[in-house]
């Protein structure tokens, strides 16, 4: 009895030294208010190349301020955050634009892709503690819905959020949203009822840690998410790195029917990567069973799930993310960080993934590849400190069993990107 109660006592005295050392700490909502900006010119073509199937390219220069308020000072602080973005567009007409893994510029009822985009968003806040709740325009990045930040703009939501970091390394979140605004448009309305998800993450020591989420897309489905990480060190300049990542998921009967496939899913990922010094290995294995594929992204209103566009947390995620039905996946790759021969900043990903075992209504001999390749240069220092700039090209091949799944096609992505504080 008395061991039990020193540990809740120890329990209480650890949420009072975070309790402390969080909105205690405050210096006012002026004080500790904040606003950057980020310039993104970015450029994606994809060159499909199975028979009728057009390529699809886009370019824009996007504009992002982000401002972020203090706290006001007391046991309970309030604060304000806003968001305003604008897209031009500097190509993708004449019948390119429209590619649903672009997304840069939503399309007009006439077909044509718009020339600009402004939207705008805030949020309002308050913080007891290490615990925050907000309401507002929410940039989720969990990995049960994961709001699309690597296209031109951002891709939001609205509702509720609570984020609380009372007990050393352990992070929880919880949220409702009833609203997504696409990437592409300045409407508020994408088709989504209503999305409910919590979940924690847990740092038990320096080499593991875990996290459980679940999520509920009203009329789409339930779905669930696991990941264990381990990291074992050798020396200053080895380790090893695990890295297993799983989701459980089941469809509505209706919404299963609309898209004419079963209901369950179960996909899971396995990682391995040895990094020395500037290299890091890495194999992977990732397999999808059940009765359907994993289902993730895109908008309601286009039959989508809409719980983000890059809710998909796996080792096999590129241009394709090799998560049709009962596919199987293996990975090897290599990353080289070339600031340790001298070239500050500069690294470059290849990567090349095999699946097969795809199912689709014609067949389960269905076959795909991918060869990935990425250029990375980042300004380390002087007056353009951390602009950066990207340069990714994929081959994909699809054969015919499995064409009903994705597209054969080359594609490049081009992105530069200059982020600074405003104040």
């Amino acid at each position: 009895m008395k061991k039990s109660l020193s540990v809740i006592a120890l329990s209480l005295l650890n949420a009072t030294q975070a309790m402390a050392s969080s909105q205690s700490q405050s210096q006012g909502f002026i004080d500790d208010s904040h606003m950057d900006m980020l310039l993104r010119n970015a450029y994606i073509n994809r060159d499909y190349k199975a028979p009728g199937v057009r390529t699809r390219a886009e370019w824009g220069q996007g504009f992002i301020a982000n401002f972020e308020s203090g706290y006001t000072q007391g046991v309970v602080g309030f604060g304000v955050d806003g968001i305003a973005q604008y897209g031009v567009r500097l190509d993708g007409g004449r019948g390119r634009s429209g590619a649903g893994g672009i997304d840069f510029f939503a399309q007009n009822n006439d077909g044509k892709a718009r020339s600009q985009l402004a939207k705008f968003g805030a949020r309002a806040k308050m913080r007891i503690s290490d615990t925050e709740l907000s309401y507002g325009t929410q940039r989720p990045a969990l990995p049960i819905v994961n709001a699309d930040a690597s296209r031109l703009l951002y891709e939001t939501y609205t509702g509720f959020m609570l984020t609380s970091k009372e007990i050393a390394g352990l992070e929880v979140n919880a949220g409702y949203f009833t609203d997504e605004q696409r990437k592409s448009d300045d409407r508020h309305n994408s088709g989504l009822d209503s999305l409910t998800f919590g979940g924690a993450s847990y740092q038990f020591n320096d080499q593991f840690r875990a996290a459980f989420y679940a999520s509920r897309v009203e009329d789409v489905l339930n779905k669930q998410y696991l990941n264990l990480n381990y990291k074992q060190p050798f020396s200053t300049r080895q380790q090893l790195v695990l890295d297993f990542n799983g989701y459980n998921s089941r469809l509505d009967k209706d919404y299963a029917q609309s898209r004419d496939t079963g209901r369950s899913n179960t996909i899971w990922s396995l990682a391995a990567s040895y990094i020395w010094d500037i290299h890091t290995f890495k194999l992977a294995y990732q397999q999808s069973t059940g009765s359907t594929g994993y289902n993730y992204g895109w908008y309601r209103d286009q039959g989508g799930v809409g719980d983000g566009g890059n809710t998909i947390w796996l080792a096999n995620s590129y241009w394709s993310d090799f998560n049709a039905q009962d596919e199987r996946s293996w990975q090897a790759a290599y990353s080289l960080d070339l600031s340790g021969l001298g070239l500050q900043g500069l690294s470059w990903d290849v990567a090349y993934v095999y699946g097969d075992n795809i199912k689709t209504p014609t067949g389960n001999n269905g076959k795909e590849r991918e060869l990935f390749n990425q250029l990375q240069y980042r300004v380390v220092d002087g007056p353009a400190k951390d602009l950066k700039f990207k340069v990714r090209y994929s081959v994909l091949r699809v054969n015919d069993a499995a064409s009903n799944y994705n597209t054969s096609g080359n594609e490049i992505r081009v992105y530069v990107e200059y982020p600074f504080s405003l104040f």
